[in-house]
């Protein structure tokens, strides 16, 4: 499947994941956060900064693995958790405004697996979250593998009162790859898995509250286990468990939006549910 770009948009970045099999992600891009503590959703995994958790698979994908600990190496190392996985964020290295924002993915199959490709706002640091806003293009939490979520968060619109859509695929969305995309736009987000789109947001459905998604943001991709949106991994998930991510993609709006709605297969209101979302206080 390749990406749909609408019309008068023109490519601005990519990551393509290209190199050797066991390099790490391009550091001009990506650093990779480490911790476990739990991430404000009492999370279970560790995140790690070395390429057992996240490398390039040499096929010109991305691989973040997670994997199990045993209980001593968990002490030793972990802090105690008992998964170790990667969360690669590219804070003060790439951030845009506006534009398509795609990404072909392959989430892992297990249940408990929280695998997230998201924007967080690059003032962060100034005015913490969630005034700096966060847009998630694509969340699986681990419990229905056909549905892919999408939401916003902001002051008065955040955790679980976060404005989110969700649609089931129909079939699991750990057998093959696809499509997460986001069209944000002065005053709308849309959001899309497979060229169909399944959510919208303006700032007319945030209850009066403000509209936050006017400045730059930072790319993140991460799989998180278990937590408050989650569940844990029970006896049918084997380790390690792998999200493949084959690129990242922006496309700008070089003149104009000429036409806002061609080529797109909306499904917002025939299959999507939106409703107040749930979970997490994020550290970039």
């Amino acid at each position: 499947m390749t990406d749909w770009v609408p019309p008068g948009y023109s490519p601005t970045w990519a990551e393509e994941f290209d190199g050797p099999s066991g390099a790490p992600a391009s550091s001009a891009t990506w650093r990779q956060k480490t911790g476990g503590h739990g991430w404000g959703n009492r999370e279970l995994q560790y995140y790690t900064d070395g390429t057992a958790n996240a490398a390039l698979d040499g096929a010109g994908c991305l691989a973040i693995t997670v994997r199990g600990a045993s209980a001593a190496l968990a002490a030793a190392r972990y802090g105690g958790c008992r998964y170790t996985s990667a969360r690669l964020i590219s804070k003060n290295l790439v951030s845009f405004r506006y534009g398509l924002v795609t990404a072909k993915i392959k989430i892992p199959a297990g249940r408990g697996m929280w695998p997230a490709f998201w924007l967080l706002g690059e003032n962060f640091d100034e005015v913490g979250w969630p005034g700096c806003g966060e847009i998630d293009v694509m969340e699986n939490f681990g419990t229905n593998p056909a549905e892919v979520s999408g939401t916003v968060h902001g002051p008065g619109y955040s955790g679980d009162g976060g404005i989110t859509g969700s649609v089931s695929t129909g079939g699991s969305l750990a057998d093959d790859f696809h499509l997460y995309s986001v069209r944000w736009e002065p005053d709308r987000i849309r959001w899309f898995v497979d060229h169909r789109m399944y959510h919208s947001v303006t700032p007319a459905d945030l209850r009066g509250h403000p509209w936050v998604f006017d400045h730059d943001f930072f790319l993140i991709i991460n799989v998180a286990v278990g937590g408050t949106a989650s569940v844990p991994p029970d006896d049918s998930v084997s380790f390690p468990q792998t999200m493949l991510i084959d690129y990242v993609r922006v496309y700008a709006d070089a003149g104009g939006d000429t036409d806002a709605d061609a080529g797109e297969d909306t499904d917002a209101d025939a299959g999507g549910d939106t409703d107040a979302g749930r979970r997490r206080v994020p550290s970039a």
